[in-house]
């Protein structure tokens, strides 16, 4: 069994088929999502979609890109939807140099911000990093994030940020990029990973995996990065993929703090 542990389920794309697509990744293995917030808005709807089903699970947060949104208001609410028992984390948070949505020092200033409000709420981090790389591990070692730990989602860095994030107690979660044709160094990354240290998802509906390239993605495409990680690490694909399936769900719910 399987957790996708980064998907948008709350996103409008799937308005008019969502409850085929939780049938579809439970045919497919998944056990388990965590529906992730990108701003007041989404953090509400995800928590609101797990509090409606027992599995799914949710994050609040303010993604970069949305940072310079923030009102008074959003940490008070964002920390009041943290009090919800399905709320497993806190993020996407992080920096994006990349599209620079929000101007870097609101950015730098809102990164640190939620990073003080997760280690109050004793949340893990869910960290987005694009063209920041070395910015993003600065600020979290200086705001002392391995107190909390957390994950480097959507992991598309180089070997030198794999090495700072692992030394800093983070995981690394794979998305369908690993199975790019262009996407050689991170399949190398991969397989030096430390087997407690990996995680899955799929960003959908973003970053469909091959073969699927150009349908929205979903949960049940998560077995495509799963498998594409069985053959780099293990021989037998076969029994490969049944511990990838069993070592990224139990570091899931290691790190989520999830029971069930």
């Amino acid at each position: 069994m399987l957790i996708d542990t980064h998907v948008h389920l709350d996103d409008l794309r799937y308005d008019a088929d969502r409850e085929a697509v939780f049938q579809r990744a439970q045919e497919a293995g998944v056990e388990a999502f965590i529906t992730i917030g990108c701003d007041l808005s989404t953090s509400t709807s995800a928590v609101k979609l797990a509090t409606e089903r027992p599995n799914v699970y949710a994050t609040v947060g303010v993604h970069p890109h949305e940072v310079k949104r923030i009102e008074s208001h959003w940490y008070d609410e964002l920390r009041q939807l943290a009090q919800n028992q399905k709320v497993v984390a806190f993020g996407e948070i992080g920096l994006d140099f990349h599209y620079d949505h929000s101007p870097r020092e609101t950015q730098r200033q809102r990164f640190r911000e939620q990073i003080a409000l997760a280690k109050s709420l004793s949340l893990p981090l869910v960290i987005h990093t694009r063209e920041a790389q070395e910015e993003t591990m600065t600020i979290l070692r200086e705001e002392h994030a391995e107190s909390i730990g957390g994950v480097l989602h959507c992991f598309s860095g180089d070997p030198w940020l794999a090495k700072e994030a692992l030394d800093l107690g983070f995981y690394l979660s794979f998305s369908g990029i690993i199975t790019f044709r262009n996407a050689t160094v991170l399949r190398d990354i991969i397989r030096t990973v430390p087997d407690d240290r990996l995680l899955i998802e799929t960003d959908a509906p973003y970053l469909t995996p091959v073969p699927f390239r150009g349908k929205r993605n979903e949960s049940a495409y998560v077995t495509r990065v799963a498998e594409q990680i069985a053959e780099l690490k293990f021989a037998d694909s076969a029994t490969g993929l049944a511990q990838v399936a069993e070592l990224t769900t139990d570091n899931a719910k290691r790190l989520f703090k999830i029971s069930s």
